[in-house]
């Protein structure tokens, strides 16, 4: 059915398609692996602390009478048991997520591009990018614009006076502040995780 909906690729051409919630998807793996098991997958990824906190912050801004960050980060406030069937802290488990896809693809037709890095060095993360596509690299420093209202690169033409193309208005929201002690409860709880995900990629992404 997903190799139905692509669309027809010719020699020299690669199609992309890009749906966040595929590394997550337990069904995902083995779908995508019976379309084209050559299929190479890029994967962003960031802090899973700060990540938690921005889709809180994502949800509260359609749904502002949801509980707070700490009442739905905790299943017991009490012995300060961290709630992991919350989608927000589920997601950044990432060494869990990971675990299926090797099922199905070896870690060289995997890219984990580093969130942070995308935003410090957009030009060294694209260029990552291209390298594991076979693409030439047609992306460099010359394309990006730092925005610094939001804190974001944005993207430009090089050659052309037009304006840049800068992300929506709902990236770059403030996050509410949350309260230290459930931070570090977040990080302890992350790091085993953290650290079989930078084993099993073979990358450092200096979360911990």
């Amino acid at each position: 059915m997903l190799g139905e909906l692509m669309p027809k690729t010719l020699d020299g051409q690669l199609t992309m398609e890009k749906t966040p919630s595929y590394f997550v998807t337990k069904e995902v793996p083995g779908r995508i692996h019976a379309m084209s098991k050559d299929t190479k997958l890029i994967v962003v990824v960031r802090d899973p602390v700060t990540r938690a906190i921005s889709d809180y912050t994502q949800t509260r801004s359609k749904k502002p009478d949801i509980p707070s960050f700490e009442i739905l980060t905790f299943k017991n406030t009490t012995l300060n048991i961290i709630d992991s069937s919350w989608s927000a802290v589920q997601i950044g488990m990432y060494a869990k997520h990971l675990e299926r896809w090797l099922r199905f693809f070896p870690i060289s037709q995997l890219l984990f591009v580093s969130g942070e890095r995308l935003i410090s060095d957009p030009a060294g993360e694209m260029a990552r990018a291209q390298h594991f596509l076979g693409l030439r690299r047609e992306v460099t420093h010359k394309h990006f614009h730092f925005n610094p209202t939001k804190g974001f690169p944005c993207l430009k033409r090089p050659d052309s006076n037009s304006k840049p193309h800068c992300l929506g208005k709902t990236k770059g929201r403030a996050h509410p502040n949350i309260h230290p002690e459930v931070i570090k409860r977040l990080r302890d709880f992350y790091r085993p995780f953290n650290r079989k995900f930078y084993h099993m990629t073979g990358q450092d992404f200096g979360w911990d």
